[in-house]
């Protein structure tokens, strides 16, 4: 099985950038923002947040160096 199988993501992905990365990123937001709503603000999911955030900006950087 593969994640574009899925049948919300599948449609999601197609929808997309065609870049798995930055559609992967664009998904991943809201399960981030829905982890921090059931567990609460905690130093954990402050440094996901944090990290998550530096990963999304380096990578558009990246992309935009590159292109």
């Amino acid at each position: 099985m593969n994640i574009a199988d899925i049948p919300i993501v599948g449609d999601l992905l197609e929808a997309g950038a065609e870049d798995w990365v930055f559609d992967s990123l664009l998904l991943i937001g809201p399960l981030l923002i829905a982890l921090i709503a059931v567990i609460g603000r905690s130093p954990i999911t402050t440094g996901i947040t944090a990290a998550y955030l530096l990963f999304f900006v380096a990578y558009v950087l990246y992309r935009g160096v590159r292109s």
